[in-house]
């Protein structure tokens, strides 16, 4: 067998963890003949509970987990990766605002940022899931000069999911049969997910969504907002944040990342902006369309973009440049 990778999921005492840790551990992610060393950090309050976790992932007797360590100590967790997935962070609390969210968060990934860089691998690579996702994800970056920016990417693969689900169900095929959706920009309610160079496969044809729908006004209205606030109805009906459908994301993305993206289509992730690609400002960690190979991604350029689209992704960017400059100011002061 190949020899076994490290994979670090952090927060992995949450709910989103729960469910991500079987896929990995069954091979879902990373392939069925790939050994795998799992290991798992939490707050030190939450060590009981992750002991559990252990305990249940070895009694599930998965031969590809050949350990599983539980740490609250960064330096153990950090060590030698060659996966880490960030998913832990300090969720918004009720009445909270988002500068506060921002606050809370840099002390969490400047100190995780500065451990990969210290411990890890220089190839690890690293998936930011803890909100506000891109700008966590650019102050790890920040932290961790000796690992290459393109090495870390940020989840909006759940909004990808979200998008390609509901012109499924629109049109009353399965999800498969979607290809090419986009969203632009910020993990938040200013997400643009797009559908302008998106297919459908219709009774064996394939044709844009725009053809295939024939409602332009739903596509620009209801479809946009759905996606923007899925997250918040979700917690409204279940009083708790997404889950399963995030840990599904996570895995989506993993394994797209590890194994490439199919010829002619491509996911949304968000990752580090070079300011010469669709105007996006540079130093942005922002949500493009990618295509991958050799776990390597690669932004899909010179995409037509509408007038309609281009304010769309503007807005998104601003959003992202003020969270950037309050995330800045509190780097420099923790």
């Amino acid at each position: 067998m190949a020899e076994p990778i490290k994979v670090l999921v952090t927060g992995a005492a949450g709910q989103i963890a729960y469910s991500l840790l079987y896929n990995i551990a069954k091979g879902d992610v990373f392939g069925k003949d790939q050994p795998l060393i799992l290991l798992l950090l939490d707050i030190t309050p939450m060590m009981t509970v992750l002991e559990g976790v252990v305990m249940e992932i070895r009694d599930c007797s998965l031969p590809l987990v050949q350990d599983v360590i539980a740490t609250d100590k960064e330096e153990v967790a950090f060590e030698g990766i060659d996966v880490a997935i960030l998913v832990g962070s300090m969720p918004r609390r009720e009445g909270m605002e988002r500068k506060e969210l921002l606050q809370a968060n840099v002390k969490i990934f400047k100190s995780q940022g500065i451990a990969l860089d210290t411990f890890a691998k220089k190839t690890v690579k690293v998936l930011v899931v803890g909100n506000p996702a891109n700008t966590n994800c650019l102050t790890a970056i920040k932290c961790a000069p000796s690992i290459p920016k393109e090495n870390f990417s940020c989840l909006t693969r759940l909004d990808y999911n979200r998008a390609r689900a509901q012109i499924a169900y629109k049109m009353n095929v399965a999800s498969n049969d979607v290809k090419n959706v986009i969203i632009w920009g910020n993990h938040s309610s200013t997400q643009y997910p797009d559908v302008s160079h998106a297919t459908v496969k219709v009774h064996g044809k394939e044709m844009s969504v725009f053809d295939a729908v024939k409602n332009d006004s739903w596509l620009k209205g209801d479809f946009i907002s759905f996606v923007q606030q899925r997250g918040a109805e979700v917690i409204k009906a279940r009083k708790l944040s997404s889950a399963m459908s995030a840990a599904k994301a996570i895995s989506d993305h993993l394994r797209d990342l590890w194994f490439g993206t199919p010829e002619g289509e491509w996911v949304s992730m968000g990752v580090i902006s070079d300011g010469n690609t669709y105007g996006i400002p540079e130093d942005l960690v922002y949500s493009f369309p990618v295509k991958i190979k050799n776990k390597t991604w690669n932004i899909v350029e010179c995409l037509p973009i509408s007038d309609f689209s281009c304010e769309k992704m503007k807005d998104t960017a601003k959003e992202l440049v003020g969270e950037k400059k309050t995330a800045s100011e509190y780097l420099s002061s923790v």
